[in-house]
């Protein structure tokens, strides 16, 4: 008789990779730090990498949400780091097609809020913020209005923060066997 093999949860993996990457980012976008490196580096390997390898995962336990949710903010992160890279070459994205693609991630993470509905507050808290987080980059963008944008930092900072605690909430909670932070 074989031994079923069970899957970790990933979630906790997919939600660090988005908290940590999200806050770091918008630390910037808040204009507390410059965008260099550091922002650069956790985009591809924990926004992007880490994200998609949650995804795929979550794929194969047969949650469709969250296996779409990390796979796709994983690709995000890695299409937004090529898009400051790529100016090195040449190309540039301007602030109207900025807008236009932070737009268009404002509108997938909204419907992504609806499906947040079966879940719980904390998932209820990241998807809500973080579409608002898109809007808020989306529309600054559109206007140029700098305000706007540092006040969508402090948005994505708290965004990113609830993901930290939840990705934190996960953790702890399986190794207790009980609830010991709420979700």
């Amino acid at each position: 008789m074989q031994k079923e093999l069970k899957l970790a949860n990933p979630g906790p993996l997919g939600l660090l990779g988005f908290g940590l990457t999200t806050v770091l980012l918008n630390l910037h976008n808040a204009g507390l730090i410059p965008l260099s490196m550091v922002i650069i580096a956790m985009g591809i390997a924990m926004g992007g990498f880490a994200q998609i390898i949650a995804g795929v995962l979550e794929f194969k336990t047969g949650n469709t949400f969250g296996g779409t949710a990390f796979t796709s903010y994983g690709f995000f992160w890695l299409s937004l780091v090529i898009i400051w890279l790529f100016p090195k070459a040449g190309l540039e994205a301007d602030k109207v097609s900025m807008g236009f693609y932070l737009l268009l991630w404002g509108l997938y993470t909204a419907f992504m809020f609806i499906g947040t509905l079966k879940h719980n507050r904390t998932t209820q808290i990241i998807f809500g913020s973080l579409a608002l987080l898109f809007f808020l980059l989306a529309l600054g963008d559109f206007t140029k209005v700098e305000l706007i944008t540092t006040i969508a930092g402090y948005v994505g900072i708290f965004s990113g923060l609830s993901a930290f605690y939840g990705a934190v909430a996960q953790v702890v909670n399986n190794e207790f066997g009980k609830k010991v932070l709420p979700l």
